[in-house]
């Protein structure tokens, strides 16, 4: 039987690069999102061209508690197993400090930190069961530096990447592998669309980045397949920064 990966959203972007990275593998998939039932079909379809013997989809919107539990239920019941899980599910909510109001704290919390939290504490007794299991976090270059009008989002991110390094630290010995990788700026359909609203913002954002291009998807998702995938699996607690360089200067 092949090994199994759950994705969370899985519908554009990184993690629907993710799964197919995977898919390459020959990973089993279970792709989760808020988005709609034609994208996350696309993506599966696609994962199934890509190698994967087989990948189903569900509709999961992680802002609302209990959702992150039942998603990783119904994995369990399609498939038997959880070898690895990608906490890639995240939003943001770009305000002046001082103009959030609770709900958007909350949802922004809950999407990208409590829902990774929570699915993770869902797979642990299977992955115990089956006598291991890998655990990635998608965080971000937000974690490490700070940005206009992200308190809420760069909050998050940097909890998870605290998270990876606790849950690392707890569970190494059970053949548990954790870790995160954080991508900076990346040509998502998000990004582009939000900075070309603002004139010049992409060609200054662009500007700040060593590496003088924006990333992309496909090399933020070889990062997650290699944590997936690689032998022996001594990295624990590792944050993998994927940014051209931004963060260093």
């Amino acid at each position: 039987m092949s090994k199994v990966a759950v994705v969370t959203g899985a519908s554009r972007g990184i993690g629907r690069e993710a799964a197919w990275a995977l898919a390459e593998h020959g990973f089993t998939l279970l792709l989760a999102a808020e988005g709609t039932e034609a994208e996350l079909t696309e993506a599966t379809a696609e994962c199934l061209v890509r190698g994967a013997p087989r990948a189903e989809w569900l509709l999961a919107d992680l802002s609302q508690p209990g959702e992150a539990e039942r998603m990783i239920a119904g994995t369990l019941a399609a498939t038997g197993r959880i070898d690895v899980l990608v906490n890639n599910a995240g939003i943001r909510c770009r305000k002046p400090f001082g103009t959030f109001t609770r709900e958007e704290f909350d949802r922004v919390v809950q999407v990208n930190l409590a829902s990774a939290f929570f699915a993770s504490q869902a797979a642990l007794p299977a992955m115990r069961a089956q006598g291991g299991g890998r655990i990635i976090h998608v965080a971000s270059q937000m974690a490490s530096v700070a940005s206009e009008e992200n308190a809420v989002y760069g909050l998050t991110k940097a909890a998870l990447v605290h998270l990876t390094k606790s849950m690392a630290f707890e569970l190494a010995r059970e053949n548990i592998q954790v870790n995160a990788v954080s991508p900076g700026p990346i040509a998502t359909q998000y990004n582009i669309d939000s900075y070309g609203r603002q004139p010049g913002k992409m060609e200054q954002m662009t500007a700040r980045v060593p590496a003088g291009r924006f990333g992309t998807p496909r090399e933020v998702a070889e990062c997650i397949a290699f944590l997936a995938t690689q032998e022996g699996g001594f990295m624990q607690g590792a944050n993998l920064v994927v940014d051209g360089g931004y963060i260093i200067h």
